[in-house]
């Protein structure tokens, strides 16, 4: 059975893979909160497992069993996640922190009744999707919501920042995942756009913020 560690390393990993891109070193370290030295050595473990396939000075790649390890660890997070919203009734901007020291503990006999429970469902507070028990998670053609252009149609479907203050500060505006919005205006010199949630006022937002809520755009 994996370590903790391990699960750590390869969730992270697969996280920073960008279309089966390299993972680079640097994003890695940063990520699990250790030195690159200290990631490097771990990445050079799993590697040896066959975990992960390393390049150096270039980054690193999940190997098949990596992925499906990787992918069993993300769907205990975003199940518990779900779990801890819908059934405990804690707020989503402190979930997250909740769900990575429990996702190494809970039994797949657990899991999957959790996942009864919620009616097996697709994603989670956030947005994420949730891996089915064997395979990857579905794949949506979504759009930054700072690539929109003004009177774009939409509806947010991710909010990628998992930070406590912006998760507040999207809850406290209506952008959470599942409102349907319209882009009032969008002013790349001012670094801003404006959009307007279903009854709800405007808000204006940074373009760097913005590029953390994913949308499906209203054809």
């Amino acid at each position: 059975m994996p370590t903790i560690t391990v699960e750590n390393y390869l969730k992270q990993i697969y996280l920073l893979q960008r279309g089966g891109e390299l993972a680079p070193m640097g994003g890695l370290a940063v990520a699990v909160g250790v030195t690159p030295g200290t990631a490097t050595s771990m990445v050079k473990t799993l590697a040896d497992a066959n975990l992960a396939d390393y390049e150096p000075r270039a980054g690193v790649r999940l190997t098949e069993a990596g992925t499906r390890l990787a992918l069993q660890v993300l769907r205990r997070h975003r199940l518990i996640e779900l779990f801890l919203v819908q059934t405990l009734g804690l707020d989503w901007s402190e979930v997250h922190d909740e769900a990575e020291e429990l996702e190494h503990a809970i039994s797949d006999k657990v899991l999957e009744k959790i996942d009864t429970l919620l009616g097996h469902p697709d994603t989670d507070p956030h947005g994420d999707p949730i891996p089915p028990p064997t395979g990857s998670p579905r794949q949506e053609k979504l759009t930054p919501l700072n690539d929109c252009a003004p009177d774009t149609t939409a509806q947010i479907a991710r909010v990628r920042d998992q930070e406590p203050a912006f998760l507040r500060f999207v809850d406290k505006h209506g952008l959470t995942p599942g409102t349907h919005f319209t882009v009032e205006s969008q002013n790349p010199s001012a670094d801003a756009i404006t959009v307007r949630p279903h009854n709800r006022e405007p808000v204006t937002l940074g373009l760097a913020a913005a590029g953390k809520i994913m949308v499906k755009v209203v054809e």
